[in-house]
């Protein structure tokens, strides 16, 4: 999921939203990623995120962003290879989550993959700008997967 563009040496980044810890941006750059945005609006979670960064040096390759995801959306401009995304169950069937995945999705490279994590029990919005490539289940957590199609229009509308 983490290739460069040829016309980006550095590869895009990669946008963590609702990050938690940020441990899925922190590991994607040990693989590779050369730089992360996490967002996150609990403040015991930022004070996390902010000692994790620290304790493994990476502080010039990352950006915190304290503050409501749907809150945030103008100012994360990418471009983005990966963009993760864990909001609260709850929260993905409402209008605002899809509206904010939907801007989003418009920050993503071509051929860029948004992860949604969603209850079973939820579709995942349709979402115009990416295709839904597959769902997997896991438990009581499903992974969605879109991916911005080359040519930047969406084939089938999520």
């Amino acid at each position: 999921m983490l290739h460069a563009r040829d016309d980006d040496p550095y590869g895009p980044a990669v946008l963590d939203l609702y990050a938690g810890t940020g441990a899925l941006a922190l590991e994607a750059l040990s693989r590779g990623a050369p730089r992360a945005v996490l967002v996150e609006n609990a403040r015991p979670a930022l004070e996390a995120i902010r000692a994790n960064v620290r304790a493994l040096d990476v502080e010039a390759r990352v950006e915190v962003i304290a503050g409501r995801v749907e809150q945030v959306t103008t100012r994360l401009r990418g471009p983005y290879g990966v963009i993760f995304c864990d909001p609260p169950y709850a929260d993905v069937p409402a209008p605002r989550t899809r509206e904010a995945l939907e801007a989003l999705a418009l920050t993503l490279v071509e051929g860029g993959t948004l992860v949604l994590e969603h209850a079973p029990s939820d579709a995942p919005p349709l979402l115009s700008a990416v295709d839904r490539v597959t769902t997997r289940v896991y438990g009581d957590t499903a992974l969605t997967f879109f991916s911005r199609p080359l040519g930047g229009a969406a084939h089938d509308g999520g």
